[in-house]
Protein backbone atom coordinates (compact mmCIF):
# COMPACT_ATOMS: atom_id res chain seq x y z
CA UNK A 1 0.00 0.00 0.00
CA UNK A 2 2.78 2.35 -0.11
CA UNK A 3 5.34 3.46 -3.16
CA UNK A 4 8.92 3.58 -2.99
CA UNK A 5 9.81 7.18 -4.81
CA UNK A 6 12.59 8.74 -6.44
CA UNK A 7 14.53 11.59 -4.46
CA UNK A 8 13.54 15.06 -6.26
CA UNK A 9 15.88 16.21 -8.55
CA UNK A 10 16.42 19.38 -6.44
CA UNK A 11 19.56 18.60 -3.85
CA UNK A 12 18.29 19.73 -0.39
CA UNK A 13 21.47 21.17 0.67
CA UNK A 14 21.70 23.24 -2.18
CA UNK A 15 17.84 24.31 -1.83
CA UNK A 16 19.59 26.65 1.38
CA UNK A 17 22.14 28.27 -0.46
CA UNK A 18 19.73 29.06 -2.89
CA UNK A 19 17.05 30.35 -0.55
CA UNK A 20 19.93 32.33 1.31
CA UNK A 21 21.52 33.64 -1.78
CA UNK A 22 18.11 35.36 -3.16
CA UNK A 23 17.61 36.93 0.10
CA UNK A 24 20.38 39.24 -0.09
CA UNK A 25 19.39 42.71 -0.01
CA UNK A 26 16.16 41.82 1.50
CA UNK A 27 14.62 42.54 5.02
CA UNK A 28 15.52 39.03 6.01
CA UNK A 29 18.93 38.85 4.47
CA UNK A 30 20.76 39.23 8.16
CA UNK A 31 18.74 36.57 9.31
CA UNK A 32 19.24 33.66 6.68
CA UNK A 33 22.84 34.70 6.54
CA UNK A 34 23.11 33.83 10.03
CA UNK A 35 21.61 31.12 10.26
CA UNK A 36 22.47 29.69 6.96
CA UNK A 37 25.68 27.16 8.32
CA UNK A 38 23.31 25.99 11.02
CA UNK A 39 20.29 25.76 8.72
CA UNK A 40 22.44 23.62 6.14
CA UNK A 41 23.72 21.30 9.34
CA UNK A 42 20.12 20.49 10.15
CA UNK A 43 19.00 19.33 6.60
CA UNK A 44 22.18 17.28 6.52
CA UNK A 45 21.23 16.18 9.84
CA UNK A 46 17.80 15.30 8.02
CA UNK A 47 19.64 13.51 5.82
CA UNK A 48 21.55 11.40 7.54
CA UNK A 49 18.90 10.08 9.74
CA UNK A 50 16.60 9.43 6.99
CA UNK A 51 13.72 11.91 8.51
CA UNK A 52 13.53 9.82 11.18
CA UNK A 53 11.22 12.43 13.86
CA UNK A 54 13.40 10.14 16.59
CA UNK A 55 16.25 11.46 15.75
CA UNK A 56 15.81 15.00 14.21
CA UNK A 57 15.46 17.59 16.24
CA UNK A 58 13.55 20.59 16.30
CA UNK A 59 14.56 24.28 16.61
CA UNK A 60 13.56 26.30 18.95
CA UNK A 61 16.31 29.14 18.40
CA UNK A 62 14.40 30.12 15.18
CA UNK A 63 10.61 30.00 16.79
CA UNK A 64 10.20 33.54 16.38
CA UNK A 65 10.97 33.46 13.16
CA UNK A 66 8.54 30.69 11.90
CA UNK A 67 6.79 32.63 9.44
CA UNK A 68 9.65 33.78 7.74
CA UNK A 69 10.48 29.95 6.61
CA UNK A 70 6.53 29.30 6.56
CA UNK A 71 6.33 31.64 3.49
CA UNK A 72 8.65 30.01 1.63
CA UNK A 73 6.30 27.08 0.97
CA UNK A 74 2.96 29.33 1.77
CA UNK A 75 3.61 32.19 -0.40
CA UNK A 76 6.45 31.58 -2.76
CA UNK A 77 7.65 34.66 -5.09
CA UNK A 78 6.92 33.65 -8.61
CA UNK A 79 10.69 32.89 -9.94
CA UNK A 80 11.96 31.95 -6.67
CA UNK A 81 14.02 29.28 -6.30
CA UNK A 82 11.78 26.90 -3.64
CA UNK A 83 8.66 27.99 -5.67
CA UNK A 84 10.28 26.08 -9.06
CA UNK A 85 11.14 23.63 -7.18
CA UNK A 86 7.31 23.09 -5.72
CA UNK A 87 6.27 23.14 -9.10
CA UNK A 88 8.36 20.32 -9.72
CA UNK A 89 7.12 18.24 -7.30
CA UNK A 90 3.58 19.15 -7.99
CA UNK A 91 4.10 18.41 -11.61
CA UNK A 92 4.12 14.55 -11.31
CA UNK A 93 2.62 11.57 -13.29
CA UNK A 94 1.38 9.52 -10.47
CA UNK A 95 -1.73 7.63 -10.39
CA UNK A 96 -1.28 6.40 -7.12
CA UNK A 97 -0.75 7.97 -4.19
CA UNK A 98 2.53 6.85 -2.35
CA UNK A 99 1.26 6.94 0.98
CA UNK A 100 -1.41 4.16 0.84
CA UNK A 101 -1.82 2.29 -2.93
CA UNK A 102 -5.06 4.13 -3.60
CA UNK A 103 -5.46 4.78 -7.25
CA UNK A 104 -6.13 8.67 -7.63
CA UNK A 105 -3.49 11.15 -8.61
CA UNK A 106 -2.29 12.89 -5.31
CA UNK A 107 -2.93 16.69 -5.70
CA UNK A 108 -1.37 17.46 -2.52
CA UNK A 109 2.36 18.19 -0.94
CA UNK A 110 3.22 16.53 2.65
CA UNK A 111 5.90 17.33 4.57
CA UNK A 112 7.39 14.18 6.28
CA UNK A 113 8.12 16.39 9.35
CA UNK A 114 5.16 19.04 9.84
CA UNK A 115 6.30 22.40 8.73
CA UNK A 116 4.80 23.64 11.95
CA UNK A 117 6.79 21.60 14.30
CA UNK A 118 9.77 22.01 11.72
CA UNK A 119 9.46 24.55 9.93
CA UNK A 120 13.14 24.67 8.77
CA UNK A 121 12.11 21.72 6.39
CA UNK A 122 9.45 23.61 5.20
CA UNK A 123 10.96 23.58 1.42
CA UNK A 124 13.40 21.13 1.76
CA UNK A 125 12.90 18.74 -1.22
CA UNK A 126 13.27 15.26 0.64
CA UNK A 127 10.84 16.35 3.23
CA UNK A 128 8.15 16.56 0.41
CA UNK A 129 6.23 14.15 -1.44
CA UNK A 130 2.47 14.01 -3.08
CA UNK A 131 -0.13 12.43 -1.16
CA UNK A 132 -3.72 11.71 -1.50
CA UNK A 133 -5.80 14.41 0.76
CA UNK A 134 -6.91 11.16 2.50
CA UNK A 135 -4.12 10.50 3.95
CA UNK A 136 -3.20 14.06 4.59
CA UNK A 137 -6.84 14.31 6.97
CA UNK A 138 -5.11 11.23 8.76
CA UNK A 139 -1.97 12.18 9.25
CA UNK A 140 -2.22 15.72 9.87
CA UNK A 141 0.81 17.02 12.25
CA UNK A 142 1.59 13.62 13.26
CA UNK A 143 4.61 12.20 13.96
CA UNK A 144 4.78 9.34 16.36
CA UNK A 145 4.63 9.24 20.46
CA UNK A 146 6.27 8.04 23.13
CA UNK A 147 5.57 4.17 22.55
CA UNK A 148 6.17 4.29 18.87
CA UNK A 149 8.44 7.36 17.73
CA UNK A 150 8.29 6.86 14.07
CA UNK A 151 4.63 7.04 12.58
CA UNK A 152 5.47 6.65 8.72
CA UNK A 153 7.11 5.20 5.65
CA UNK A 154 9.57 7.75 4.21
CA UNK A 155 9.16 7.21 0.36
CA UNK A 156 12.36 8.25 -0.30
CA UNK A 157 14.36 6.54 2.34
CA UNK A 158 12.50 3.19 3.25
CA UNK A 159 13.61 1.42 0.25
CA UNK A 160 12.50 -2.03 1.40
CA UNK A 161 9.06 -0.56 0.27
CA UNK A 162 9.87 -1.03 -3.63
CA UNK A 163 8.77 -4.69 -2.56
CA UNK A 164 4.88 -5.60 -2.19
CA UNK A 165 5.23 -5.21 2.03
CA UNK A 166 1.28 -5.79 2.58
CA UNK A 167 -0.94 -8.87 2.17
CA UNK A 168 -3.96 -9.69 1.88
CA UNK A 169 -5.72 -12.82 3.16
CA UNK A 170 -9.24 -13.81 1.32
CA UNK A 171 -11.74 -16.26 3.49
CA UNK A 172 -14.56 -17.83 2.34
CA UNK A 173 -17.62 -18.10 1.49
CA UNK A 174 -15.81 -16.94 -1.90
CA UNK A 175 -19.08 -15.32 -3.07
CA UNK A 176 -19.03 -12.78 0.12
CA UNK A 177 -15.90 -13.44 1.47
CA UNK A 178 -13.63 -11.48 4.27
CA UNK A 179 -10.75 -10.28 4.60
CA UNK A 180 -7.47 -9.41 6.54
CA UNK A 181 -4.66 -6.95 5.83
CA UNK A 182 -0.88 -7.83 7.09
CA UNK A 183 2.60 -7.56 6.58
CA UNK A 184 4.21 -9.73 3.80
CA UNK A 185 6.59 -11.90 4.25
CA UNK A 186 10.75 -11.47 4.58
CA UNK A 187 10.60 -8.25 6.34
CA UNK A 188 12.39 -7.57 9.57
CA UNK A 189 10.82 -7.06 12.64
CA UNK A 190 11.43 -3.58 12.92
CA UNK A 191 9.86 -3.29 9.48
CA UNK A 192 6.65 -5.24 10.16
CA UNK A 193 6.46 -2.93 13.18
CA UNK A 194 7.00 0.03 10.96
CA UNK A 195 4.41 -0.71 8.23
CA UNK A 196 2.13 -1.56 10.79
CA UNK A 197 2.02 1.27 12.53
CA UNK A 198 1.73 3.19 9.07
CA UNK A 199 -1.49 1.16 7.90
CA UNK A 200 -2.79 2.09 10.82
CA UNK A 201 -2.08 5.87 11.25
CA UNK A 202 -3.50 6.12 7.78
CA UNK A 203 -6.71 4.26 8.30
CA UNK A 204 -5.70 1.91 5.59
CA UNK A 205 -7.49 -0.80 6.69
CA UNK A 206 -10.80 0.78 7.21
CA UNK A 207 -10.40 2.78 3.54
CA UNK A 208 -9.24 -0.56 1.89
CA UNK A 209 -12.62 -2.45 3.17
CA UNK A 210 -15.08 -0.28 0.52
CA UNK A 211 -12.06 -0.75 -2.60
CA UNK A 212 -12.30 -4.93 -1.54
CA UNK A 213 -16.20 -5.21 -1.85
CA UNK A 214 -16.13 -3.20 -5.27
CA UNK A 215 -13.01 -4.93 -6.54
CA UNK A 216 -14.46 -8.78 -5.65
CA UNK A 217 -17.97 -7.70 -7.35
CA UNK A 218 -15.74 -6.30 -10.19
CA UNK A 219 -13.71 -9.72 -9.83
CA UNK A 220 -16.71 -11.90 -10.26
CA UNK A 221 -18.20 -10.32 -13.26
CA UNK A 222 -14.71 -10.63 -14.94
CA UNK A 223 -14.96 -14.26 -14.33
CA UNK A 224 -18.12 -14.56 -15.90
CA UNK A 225 -17.16 -13.09 -18.80
CA UNK A 226 -14.14 -15.64 -19.40
CA UNK A 227 -15.84 -18.49 -18.60
CA UNK A 228 -18.83 -17.60 -20.76
CA UNK A 229 -15.78 -17.10 -23.88
CA UNK A 230 -13.56 -20.53 -22.98
CA UNK A 231 -11.20 -18.03 -21.46
CA UNK A 232 -8.82 -19.77 -18.94
CA UNK A 233 -10.10 -17.96 -15.78
CA UNK A 234 -6.43 -18.27 -13.76
CA UNK A 235 -4.25 -16.82 -17.00
CA UNK A 236 -6.78 -14.07 -17.14
CA UNK A 237 -6.30 -13.06 -13.62
CA UNK A 238 -2.16 -13.59 -14.05
CA UNK A 239 -2.60 -10.90 -16.87
CA UNK A 240 -4.07 -8.53 -14.49
CA UNK A 241 -1.95 -8.77 -12.03
CA UNK A 242 1.14 -8.14 -13.97
CA UNK A 243 -0.72 -4.64 -15.07
CA UNK A 244 -1.49 -3.36 -12.11
CA UNK A 245 2.06 -4.41 -10.83
CA UNK A 246 3.02 -0.49 -12.20
CA UNK A 247 3.98 1.68 -10.83
CA UNK A 248 4.15 -0.57 -7.64
CA UNK A 249 3.29 -4.19 -6.14
CA UNK A 250 1.71 -1.99 -3.64
CA UNK A 251 -1.04 -0.78 -5.42
CA UNK A 252 -4.51 -1.66 -3.93
CA UNK A 253 -5.21 -3.77 -7.19
CA UNK A 254 -2.16 -5.71 -7.41
CA UNK A 255 -2.19 -6.65 -3.84
CA UNK A 256 -6.14 -8.03 -4.51
CA UNK A 257 -5.20 -10.21 -7.64
CA UNK A 258 -1.96 -11.56 -5.68
CA UNK A 259 -4.24 -12.94 -2.70
CA UNK A 260 -6.58 -14.11 -5.33
CA UNK A 261 -3.82 -16.13 -7.38
CA UNK A 262 -2.41 -17.17 -4.11
CA UNK A 263 -5.25 -18.83 -3.00
CA UNK A 264 -6.07 -22.04 -4.50
CA UNK A 265 -9.29 -22.94 -2.70
CA UNK A 266 -10.70 -19.17 -4.21
CA UNK A 267 -9.07 -20.08 -8.10
CA UNK A 268 -11.14 -23.38 -7.74
CA UNK A 269 -13.99 -22.05 -7.08
CA UNK A 270 -13.62 -18.67 -9.38
CA UNK A 271 -12.99 -21.58 -12.08
CA UNK A 272 -15.39 -24.43 -11.18
CA UNK A 273 -17.84 -22.70 -8.36
CA UNK A 274 -21.38 -21.11 -9.07
CA UNK A 275 -20.79 -17.57 -9.59
CA UNK A 276 -23.63 -14.96 -8.37
CA UNK A 277 -24.75 -13.39 -11.77
CA UNK A 278 -24.01 -9.96 -12.31
CA UNK A 279 -24.94 -7.49 -15.33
Amino acid sequence: MVMKLDAPAYCSLQMVDDVVAERQGGKNAGFFSGIKQDWRDRVQAYIDAAGSPEIVKTWTDVDKKKNTFLNLYLSPQDGSVQGKMLSSLRDHELSICPACGEAGTPYTLDHYLPKDKYPHFAVTPLNLFPMCDACQRKKLAKTGDADDPRFFLHPYFDVFIANQVLKLSIDPPFDAPTFGLDVADGLSVQQMALVRRHVKELGIVERYARFFRGQHMRLLKLVQKSRATGQNVETNLTLFRGMVSIPTQNAWEHVFYDAVLSNLEMINYLEHGDIPEYR
